[in-house]
């Protein structure tokens, strides 16, 4: 049978064999009226007074907004809290629009432009926040484990403080939305290094969809809320990128609805796991590297059986990604080296969440990469090569029947991502 994977920006039609079961995101449908759906969620928010009525004329307003490398429809969301601004006395020259990229790169100008609109992008100060550079930042305190919190100082010194993002499964942090425009978003690097460090990754409810009892969430929500954030704006998303549910407000009542919502859209609960996962990373620009799709490789281990083997399609437009991953995927010769050199006792190196979520898919499965990236970048990944996604299903599938009585392997597609997490036993 044919199944179409997300893939960059075209997708790709898959043949796999007729036994194999696909696990599509629930229907959820696009909001009708997203527009008006948007400005009556700032009209009439969760546990806040409306936006217009937390500013006056002369304060200076911050908004946070995601980068690149994340479907947040910016160009719809934008617009109209900034209209809402206007239309209360704000001035254009008193907002700020803070690009939350985290540990990523800056986005180009053209890149803004596709994501904000040419007016957004001609009329608002624009800043991009650097983790590294202390300089552009404020300290706001240090956490239970002595690690420094600096936050983007044209967000701390704003008087109103507005958080913008989407509410999805999350890799370690179980949601995101909420303080994750905060933390990672517009801090430095220490905090982001602790918060993302080994010890808190291996923690057992540092997984998806877990909020409770997760330190990692639980400690993005703490960070966040130190910094007195006013408002927060999210959405939530189907396969197709279209806007199912707006949750605007007070930040912890409007997250925790709009986890509410995507635990019911997104989790899905299976009998068994599988031996064979064939899953994407949900296509651009949630593929755009091979740092971003990490996030793939893990959730289909949330279905495959010990041993078993994963293909991830993610075209990896961008490479590697971020130099630092790159490099740091070189300084052992197997995965199970990383991941014990991560598990060091105060080792602390940048972007080293990454290598730890792969490393610890690979301890459980044989994790195969189809991708633009060619076999010897593969390998250096310490990935195993893909060169058709049907061919090495196939391959995989006689090797499984030769070990095991000619009985047929089970095999699970998720075209979709963390759009469809697996929970096995539920």
């Amino acid at each position: 049978m044919k199944v179409h994977i997300p893939y960059g920006r075209q997708g790709l039609e898959v043949e796999l064999p007729e036994q194999a079961q696909v696990l599509l995101p629930k229907r959820v449908p696009a909001l009708a009226r997203l527009e008006e759906a948007v400005r009556q969620a700032l009209r009439q928010p969760i546990g806040s007074p409306p936006l217009a009525e937390l500013v006056r004329p002369g304060q200076r307003v911050a908004i946070v907004f995601s980068d690149v490398t994340r479907p947040t429809p910016n160009h719809i969301l934008l617009p109209i809290i900034l209209s809402e601004l206007a239309a209360a006395g704000v001035a254009s020259q008193d907002i700020v629009l803070v690009n939350s990229t985290g540990m990523h790169r800056p986005n180009t100008r053209e890149e803004l432009i596709a994501m904000l609109g040419q007016e957004v992008v001609d009329r608002y100060r624009i800043v991009q926040h650097d983790a590294r550079d202390k300089s552009q930042q404020v300290f706001l305190s240090k956490n239970a484990r002595g690690a420094e919190i600096w936050v983007n100082g044209d967000y701390g010194r704003a008087d109103v403080r507005i958080l913008t993002g989407f509410v999805e499964p999350h890799i370690f942090a179980g949601y995101s939305g909420g303080g994750k425009a905060v933390l990672p978003g517009i801090t430095g690097t220490e905090i982001i290094m602790s918060n993302h460090g080994g010890p808190m990754l291996a923690h057992p409810r540092a997984t998806w969809c877990q909020a409770k009892g997760n330190p990692i969430f639980e400690e993005i929500r703490e960070v966040a809320l130190a910094t007195q954030p006013a408002f927060i704006l999210n959405v939530s998303l189907n396969e197709r990128k279209e806007v199912t549910g707006v949750f605007a407000g007070e930040m912890v009542q409007a997250h925790d609805a709009g986890i509410a919502f995507a635990e019911r859209a997104y989790v899905q609960p299976l009998p068994q796991r599988y031996d064979i996962v064939v899953a994407s990373n949900m296509g651009y620009p949630a593929d755009i590297n091979l740092y971003q799709s990490v996030k793939g490789m893990s959730v289909a281990a949330q279905a495959v059986k010990e041993g078993g083997a994963i293909i991830l399609a993610t075209e990896c437009a961008d490479g590697l990604g971020q130099a630092h991953f790159a490099e740091m995927l070189a300084w052992r010769q197997t995965p199970q080296e990383l991941l014990a050199m991560l598990l060091q006792p105060g080792f602390a190196e940048l972007e080293q969440w990454a290598i730890q979520c792969q490393v610890m898919v690979q301890a459980k499965a044989d994790l195969y990469l189809y991708s633009s990236l060619g076999p010897e970048q593969t390998k250096r990944a310490h990935l195993k090569y893909c060169p058709d996604i049907g061919e090495t299903v196939a391959t995989l599938s006689e090797d499984f029947q030769r070990k095991n009585g000619r009985r047929e392997p089970t095999i699970l597609v998720l075209p979709f991502g963390q759009l469809a997490v697996p929970r096995v036993g539920v």
